[in-house]
């Protein structure tokens, strides 16, 4: 299968792409590379380093699916520049689509967000549960989830509501919550906490990639909106584990309290056969042989936030 993946680079992508060269895949990936490249050369993989809002310069042909990875990634990326947060998601994916469109290819797999869903009280949030985005990043996911939608006479969707993801990668994110806890306890012996109530629901990085795989099998019958994890866990939970499995100290600050509290329900991905096979718990127990085989260090680029200032500056 030809897969087109964007923003292959990244987090995800770093663990993915390697997964599918190993089934014989071939890859285009297309990628800014702000954020480093890690991926190895390869016979069956084709690195194009663009923004994809240049997607047309794609020259290979009959690509079978696309993997739509690329975005700015977090709430607060997203504040630091709203214009470049929606030409990257919303208009950039109206570009991708009407490429797909142009190129006949027939179906796309998206990465969304868990948190579309805004704050919600009810203990089972569904692919049902009404859309109450609270910041720009939320909103931004929501509108190109419709933009992709708005093809769907044309183009098959899969859209995924990923979790909080969670374990190791090449190209590393410290600014998620199982990784920068744990790698806090690892360095530093502390774990700060700001607040500790607010719940994050969770995904290993492995059954991330393992469930863009699954949808690369399912036709149009099994397409639609797909929630991606399944632990809801507190903040102060998560912190806990790291605490017991490192040895370390928790120190929680009351008076920078985040307001963002996540949860999701992925009855329906189980229901049709994805089975789910790691936990947070396994991401911090691999995290921590990272650390000990010092693959896991404090590179500058792992704090995607403050990497992304660097960048726009030079821009």
């Amino acid at each position: 299968m030809r897969i087109l993946i964007t923003g292959g680079s990244g987090y995800v992508g770093s663990t993915l792409i390697p997964r599918l060269l190993k089934k014989n895949h071939q890859i285009i990936n297309v990628d800014t590379q702000w954020f480093g490249h890690y991926l190895k050369n390869h016979s069956r993989l084709k690195n194009y380093k663009i923004d994809y809002a240049h997607i047309d310069k794609v020259k290979e042909k009959k690509i079978d699916v696309v993997i739509h990875l690329a975005s700015i990634s977090n709430d607060p990326m997203a504040e630091i520049d709203k214009n470049l947060s929606w030409e990257t998601s919303a208009l950039n994916t109206y570009r991708l689509m009407e490429f797909m469109k142009k190129r006949k290819i027939k179906k796309i797999i998206y990465a969304s967000s868990g948190s579309v869903y805004g704050i919600k009280k009810e203990k089972k949030v569904t692919e049902k549960s009404k859309l109450e985005p609270i910041s720009l990043y939320n909103k931004v996911k929501m509108v190109t989830e419709r933009v992709i939608l708005s093809y769907e006479k044309e183009i098959i969707p899969f859209i995924i509501r990923p979790s909080t993801v969670c374990g190791f990668s090449p190209r590393m994110r410290l600014d998620l919550t199982v990784n920068i806890l744990t790698f806090s306890a690892l360095k530093n012996n502390i774990i700060n906490v700001f607040g500790g109530k607010q719940i994050r629901p969770n995904i290993h990085i492995i059954d991330m990639c393992r469930i863009y795989e699954f949808f690369l099998n399912k036709n149009k019958k099994y397409s639609g909106i797909y929630n991606a994890g399944y632990e809801n866990k507190s903040i102060i939970e998560i912190a806990r584990s790291v605490k017991k499995i490192t040895k370390s100290q928790i120190k929680i600050i009351k008076d920078k309290n985040d307001p963002r509290s996540y949860r999701l329900n992925s009855d329906k991905i189980q229901k049709i056969g994805f089975k789910y096979s790691k936990n947070y718990i396994d991401a911090i127990y691999e995290l921590c042989e990272e650390y000990k085989n010092k693959k896991l260090y404090n590179r500058k680029n792992n704090f995607s936030l403050k990497w992304l200032k660097k960048i726009l500056k030079k821009t």
